[in-house]
């Protein structure tokens, strides 16, 4: 899935920053990564975890309906179906404008018409109002993000780790308080952006209202270790300085390849600084 907030991490060989808290590293038994309100970093972070063996389970959290397709889809036996509807996929505008308007008969069509969605539309937005791309990266419109074959392999090496991965359709913020007390559980939160008036995250995505000072509070509750990103904003540092955690700016590069700086904040940021 493409993030439809556009944004990277811009990590650089003086100034390394892990997507995930380094207790993850060493991995013990019965170890667990949580990954709450599951945009593109969650994804990314949580599939390095499986991938790299780096905690005995996954759990993917969350609660857009599509997006949530997606994932089920992917860990089911509906993996290779999926991966080949892709590739089998003509792709031009008429038939993205057929195939978008028809409605979903299960889930594994939906999770294709969401995958072709996050892959022609603007921005990779997923929320009402977002249109086709019309120009698109070098000019090649539509076709610019779809790239049948390199999705088709990321989807089918989704198998590879499957077992060890649990998606659930749910609040994060509720996940949260289920496994805050578990010491080996460490949590991945990447809210969307809308404290502080922001209107970013109620245009990018579908479910964007959230009480954010009461997740700052529930984050105050784990008894692991947890990552949170979000936008830089003085009101966000303040709720953060709230809860005694320790807040650092990384350098993002957002869908327009401007470098721009988020927030990351945890109980322990040392390892960000060598």
């Amino acid at each position: 899935m493409r993030s439809s907030a556009g944004n990277i991490l811009a990590v650089s060989s003086d100034h390394p920053v892990c997507a995930i808290p380094q207790p993850c590293e060493g991995a013990t038994s019965n170890s667990k990564f949580d990954s709450a309100f599951h945009k593109n970093r969650g994804v990314s972070s949580g599939l390095s975890v499986a991938f790299e063996n780096l905690a005995d389970h996954l759990l993917m959290v969350e609660l857009d309906n599509d997006v949530a397709a997606v994932w089920q889809t992917m860990l089911s036996d509906d993996n290779d179906w999926l991966a080949e509807r892709v590739v089998s996929f003509d792709l031009n505008h008429a038939a993205v404008q057929e195939e978008l308007a028809k409605t979903p008969g299960d889930t594994r069509q939906l999770a294709f018409q969401t995958i072709l969605r996050n892959r022609t539309l603007h921005g990779g937005i997923l929320a009402p109002g977002s249109g086709l791309l019309k120009y698109g990266e070098n000019g090649k419109g539509i076709k610019s993000r779809w790239y049948p074959e390199t999705l088709r392999k990321r989807i089918q090496n989704i198998k590879f780790v499957r077992e060890k991965i649990t998606f659930i359709q749910d609040d994060g913020i509720e996940t949260i308080k289920k496994y805050a007390s578990r010491s080996t559980s460490t949590f991945f939160i990447d809210p969307p952006y809308t404290a502080a008036g922001k209107r970013a995250g109620s245009r990018l995505y579908t479910h964007s209202e959230l009480d954010h000072d009461k997740l700052f509070k529930e984050c105050r509750k784990i008894q692991g270790d947890f990552l949170m990103t979000y936008d830089n904003a003085n009101e966000v540092v303040a709720m953060a300085k709230k809860q005694d955690f320790e807040v650092d700016l990384v350098s993002m590069k957002n869908t327009h390849h401007s470098t721009m700086q988020e927030l990351v904040i945890g109980r322990n940021l040392s390892w960000i600084t060598p």
